[in-house]
């Protein structure tokens, strides 16, 4: 007897599958180095991209929206909150005023993101422009900030506030297009190889600028995509 999964997954599928399990990685990575978590957040945007690409080019299975929306929520929800949480944690204690503070905005954070992927696995999974900032980005976003060596909860808690916000405001962000997304990608990988501590011993100051590179192509698209990046009809 055949377990159930046999013949109703694909490729895209499996590859969603590993996104989540980069999630968890990047959960337990919080608790040792939240450069090495920040480095598993990235890996994990790039397979939630590539699953995306087989899709499209494979075809997609009934069940593909549904595991995208889940692995998201662990990837890209609960890792990037665990993430700030385990940043302030080490820097002001959780015990603390402004410690619990910055945990409530990780905790809404998750609670923003899976309201997110909800209303989009519903309504725009099949659509060119999504209402909100997606999720993948703000992690993105949280995972660039923490490479670039931004890791005080002076600047993380605030930003994980803007970011839960964003992802539920009424504004409207177009796909990226096939190549805009390519470029985002290589800079991407360039940032988990060669970003934070680890890349500045390996390379100097060149493995740090992809880090700040990702972060200020990120937050151009955060701050300028609704209004300026050309949609698709």
């Amino acid at each position: 007897m055949k377990p159930r999964f046999v013949g109703r997954l694909g490729l895209a599928d499996a590859v969603t599958i590993s996104n989540a399990a980069l999630g968890f990685l990047a959960a337990v990575a919080t608790t040792v180095d939240v450069e090495l978590a920040a480095r598993l957040l990235l890996l994990a945007a790039i397979a939630d991209a590539l699953d995306g690409v087989i899709a499209r080019r494979r075809g997609g299975t009934a069940v593909g929206p549904y595991l995208d929306s889940l692995a998201d929520v662990a990837s890209f929800g609960v890792a990037p909150a665990l993430l700030v949480s385990m940043a302030v944690a080490d820097a002001w204690g959780l015990a603390t005023g402004r410690g619990l503070v910055a945990v409530a905005g990780a905790a809404l954070f998750v609670a923003a993101a899976v309201t997110r992927l909800g209303l989009y696995t519903a309504y725009d999974s099949d659509a060119h422009v999504t209402e909100g900032v997606q999720t993948t980005l703000a992690a993105t976003i949280l995972g660039a900030t923490v490479l670039a060596g931004f890791t005080s909860p002076i600047v993380l808690a605030p930003l994980v506030y803007l970011l839960a916000g964003l992802m539920l405001a009424p504004i409207t962000y177009p796909d990226l297009h096939a190549q805009d997304a390519l470029v985002m990608g290589i800079v991407q990988a360039a940032a988990i190889l060669l970003g934070g501590r680890m890349g500045k011993r390996l390379v100097g100051s060149i493995g740090e600028g992809f880090a700040y590179g990702l972060l200020f192509l990120a937050l151009a698209y955060l701050f300028l995509g609704p209004r300026f990046y050309w949609r698709r009809d």
